[in-house]
């Protein structure tokens, strides 16, 4: 498949896909996956000459407990499909992914962006929790002693109530 043939299919098939998108320059698209957990990973597709790359945020660099945080990405990239996590040089979390343009088809695109979202999704409150504990622990005990909605750490009720 040429790069044109690859630009073509990319555009048709995030505009049949439904999800926001653009394209900011010629190879260049950037796409919204909406979540559960994580509300929305913002995702780039780069076609170049050979490939189609993906490259997506998962989430900033971790307050703390850094080295288990990436122990468990690592782990957890042994059993993901076209994509792994990976870290930029500030310690920014990432899942990143390429195709060779031969295989580049609307099946293999939504293929590769449910893989995204997917490992996005079911990763994101882990990474959290590992990651984010003592900011968590602090925004709930500061919302529960101003009588202030903890909805949106419901996720984390469990081990905030124990703990």
């Amino acid at each position: 498949m040429t790069r044109a043939e690859a630009l073509t299919t990319v555009r048709r098939t995030l505009t049949e896909s439904g999800l926001p998108w653009t394209e900011p320059s010629e190879g260049l698209f950037t796409v919204d996956l909406p979540g559960e957990r994580k509300l929305s990973t913002p995702c780039r597709l780069d076609v170049g000459e050979h490939a189609l790359g993906v490259h997506a945020f998962v989430a900033r660099q971790p307050d703390e407990n850094h080295e288990r945080v990436y122990r468990w990405l690592l782990e957890r990239n042994l059993r993901m499909f076209g994509v792994a996590f990976a870290v930029d040089r500030t310690g920014d979390i990432y899942l990143d992914g390429r195709l060779p343009l031969s295989v580049v088809t609307s099946e293999e695109i939504d293929r590769l962006l449910g893989s995204v979202l997917t490992y996005a999704d079911e990763s994101f409150n882990t990474i959290l929790e590992l990651g984010f504990a003592t900011s968590i622990r602090r925004e709930w005990d500061w919302r529960r002693k101003r009588g202030e909605s903890t909805r949106n750490l419901d996720a984390f009720r469990g081990w905030l109530e124990r703990g």
